[in-house]
């Protein structure tokens, strides 16, 4: 039971930060009431955990929008970065995340130490069948910037068809969460096919998933992709 309620309270956690980044993406305000909770006991563990949940994503309007971050946010996702290394034996996605986050961390604070980290492998991309790609890139959705590269991006770029066909088994499962990583993918691709119709996916996956936060904020940064926000 308390391993339950721990993991409601996780869950209520990264929806609120999720929500505070959308809003920041939508009006530009602030996420600074969530992430700074991050240095506040027992609320401030599980702040962190949400930020480790949500990734680079946390501090997305920076990277979007070129939104200067506030200090205490970049103090409480430093934090969370430096704190919580992955172990040896985690799974790829979560070292790939925690990549992400410290080159997030090394644009928005000079003070962190510069030299790129060494990116994980990605075979277990690269011969993944089409469903598992999908799940596995919307988990990173993350890593989706324009401008930026990497071996997770690249693995995309080379199977944009199979990326669009993980896209619409998604939509057809329902799984609003994962058609909205996998449509953020779709919108740095080359090569989508023009019959995916990704524009009009992405209103339908936002009309039928757009009240939870997460889906929400991928499509925010699909649609900021595709209109040309800078990074």
């Amino acid at each position: 039971m308390e391993q339950s309620g721990t993991s409601a309270l996780l869950q209520g956690a990264v929806q609120d930060l999720a929500s505070g980044v959308v809003s920041a993406l939508r009006d530009g305000d602030r996420t600074r009431a969530v992430l700074a909770a991050g240095n506040d006991g027992e609320a401030g563990d599980l702040a962190l955990a949400a930020v480790r949940v949500l990734g680079a994503d946390a501090m997305l309007p920076s990277l979007l929008l070129g939104t200067p971050p506030d200090p205490a946010e970049v103090a409480v996702f430093r934090k969370a970065v430096e704190a919580h290394p992955p172990r040896a034996d985690a799974a790829p996605t979560v070292r790939w995340s925690h990549w992400g986050m410290a080159r997030t961390l090394r644009r928005i604070d000079p003070s962190f130490p510069s030299g790129p980290p060494d990116e994980p492998g990605t075979g277990w991309l690269d011969e993944a069948g089409w469903q598992s790609l999908t799940h596995r890139l919307a988990v990173l959705a993350p890593l989706a910037l324009p401008g930026e590269d990497c071996a997770v991006s690249r693995a995309a770029v080379r199977r944009p068809v199979d990326v669009a066909r993980g896209f619409v088994r998604a939509v057809r499962r329902r799984d609003w969460r994962q058609a909205a990583g996998a449509g953020r993918w779709l919108t740095l691709l080359p090569g989508v096919p023009d019959t995916l119709g990704l524009e009009s996916g992405l209103d339908f996956v936002e009309l039928m998933g757009g009240q939870d936060p997460l889906v929400a904020l991928q499509v925010r940064a699909a649609r900021l992709t595709r209109t040309g926000a800078l990074v």
